[in-house]
C-alpha cells in the first residue's frame, strides 16, 4: 500500500480513531521499546527493563527504579513531531474522534489534542503514595534526592502503569467505546504485543483498519490496509498536502 491510498482513507474518515504506540514518538527523539535499537535491546544494566519497571521492583528498590526511570523514560526536551501535529489538526477539523495511546510522554496533548486515552498513564502526573498530593514532572526531576519525596514524607511515584499493575478500567472502557464507534481505525507505531492494550483493536467494527508500522505485526492479517512507512510522513501528507 502506498501513501496516496493511506492519505485517501484518512481524508475520507468522519470518525477516525488513532491507536498509537512508541513508534509514534520516535521521530521526536524518544526511543521505542522492542525494535533492534529500542530500549529493550540494551543489555548493559543488571536488570531487564521489565524488571526495572515493575511494581515490585519499584516498591523494593525505589532508588534503582528512579535511576533508570529518570535516565531512560523521561525526555523533557522532546517536542511533538509531524504525526502529533497532524492528529491535532484532524481533531480541530472534527474528523478525529479520539486518540488511544500506549505512550506516557504527553506529546499528543502538547501538540494540541484534547481527547486522549492514555492507557499507560503519563510521566506528567505524579502523586504521593502516602497523602495523595499531586506533583509535577519538574518537581520529580528537580527533587533534592534521587527519590522524590512529598512534604509529608511519602514517596512520590509517577502516575504510569508499571508491570504487574492493571490498567485504569475507566480509561479502558472509554477507549473501547471510541474504537467501537470509529469508521476508520489507524493503528500506528506499535508491535501490538503488549496486552491488554493490543487487544483493544479487536473492538473495531468497521472495515477500514489501517496499520502503519515499519515492521510486521501479528495483526497484519486483520488489517485491510497496511503500510510500511514513516508515521509522520504518512500523517502529514494525508492532512496537510494539497
Amino acid at each position: 500500500m502506498n501513501r496516496e491510498k493511506a492519505a485517501e482513507i484518512i481524508r475520507e474518515g468522519k470518525r477516525i480513531v488513532f491507536f498509537g504506540g512508541a513508534g509514534t514518538s520516535t521521530e521526536s527523539g524518544i526511543p521505542d521499546f522492542r525494535s533492534s535499537t529500542g530500549l529493550y535491546a540494551e543489555q548493559k544494566q543488571k536488570y531487564s527493563p521489565e524488571q526495572l519497571l515493575s511494581h515490585s521492583f519499584f516498591m523494593d528498590h525505589p532508588q534503582e527504579f528512579y535511576t533508570f526511570y529518570k535516565q531512560k523514560m523521561i525526555h523533557a526536551a522532546a517536542k511533538p513531531n509531524r504525526a502529533h501535529l497532524a492528529l491535532a489538526e484532524l481533531e480541530k477539523r472534527g474528523a478525529l474522534h479520539a486518540i488511544v495511546t500506549q505512550n506516557i510522554d504527553g506529546l499528543h496533548q502538547m501538540a494540541g489534542s484534547s481527547k486522549v486515552f492514555e492507557l499507560h498513564g503519563t510521566v506528567h502526573r505524579n502523586y504521593c503514595m502516602q497523602c495523595g498530593q499531586s506533583h509535577s514532572l519538574a518537581e520529580v526531576m528537580q527533587s533534592a534526592s534521587l527519590i522524590p519525596y512529598c512534604v509529608c514524607g511519602g514517596i512520590v511515584r509517577p502516575d504510569v502503569v508499571l508491570y504487574e499493575e492493571g490498567l485504569d478500567i475507566d480509561i479502558v472502557n472509554g477507549a473501547i467505546a471510541t474504537i467501537e464507534q470509529a469508521d476508520v481505525l489507524i493503528v500506528a507505531g506499535t508491535s501490538l504485543t503488549v496486552q491488554p492494550a493490543a487487544g483493544l483493536v479487536q473492538y473495531y467494527r468497521g472495515d477500514k483498519l489501517l496499520l502503519i508500522n515499519k515492521t510486521a505485526t501479528s495483526y497484519d492479517h486483520l488489517a485491510r490496509y497496511t503500510i510500511r512507512d514513516s508515521i509522520a510522513d504518512v500523517m502529514h501528507e494525508a492532512v496537510f498536502a494539497n
